[in-house]
């Protein structure tokens, strides 16, 4: 990671943290309406979603959205080798801490990334041309790197979540990162 994006990411947590937590919840509503009313949510039946930290986007109602439409969610989960994969996400599963404290179920159907239709990945700042910067791992671009270089928008389609407050002008990308199909906030 450069010093410029190092500081682009820090600007961008602190703006998200800065949000109260009255306007995170409401703007965390308003993005799980879009990403339940587009027509690629619609259409998936294998849903990759993130489980939400504290400040970041709630999943939550997307998630259970997804359960009465019918579709299977999987979630991420961090092996001991560094690797990411998905685990099924049932209203039953129980969860726990994974090795970075992230909640992981504790049991359920392992799946690769290349089975989901969309992967709703945690953002921390974006541009407008769909590039991201995450919490640093590189997880989801590894484990996506498969559609790095696809001309047409083939699954999963890598949709990113984020508030407004966390767009900044530009994002310089690495030879590695994995730009989103779209970054869907509280304004679009």
């Amino acid at each position: 990671m450069t010093s410029q994006q190092h500081n682009l990411r820090n600007a961008a947590k602190r703006a998200r943290q800065e949000m109260t937590e009255f306007n995170r919840a409401m703007s965390s509503e308003k993005i799980a309406e879009r990403v339940i009313h587009a027509p690629w949510f619609q259409r998936a039946s294998y849903v990759g979603c993130y489980l939400p930290t504290s400040a970041e986007v709630n999943t939550w109602e997307i998630i259970a959205r997804a359960w009465r439409m019918k579709k299977r969610v999987f979630v991420p989960v961090v092996e001991k080798n560094r690797r990411m994969q998905f685990r099924e996400l049932t209203p039953d599963t129980d969860l726990r801490a994974g090795q970075w404290g992230l909640l992981e179920p504790d049991s359920g159907e392992i799946v690769s990334a290349r089975m989901l239709d969309v992967v709703v990945t945690p953002v921390v700042a974006f541009d407008e041309n769909n590039h991201r910067i995450g919490m640093g791992g590189g997880y989801f671009d590894r484990t996506c790197a498969f559609t790095r270089h696809r001309m047409h928008w083939q699954r999963p389609r890598m949709i990113g979540l984020a508030f407004a407050c966390q767009k900044v002008a530009e994002i310089p990308p690495n030879p590695w990162d994995v730009r989103v199909f779209t970054v869907i906030t509280e304004e679009a």
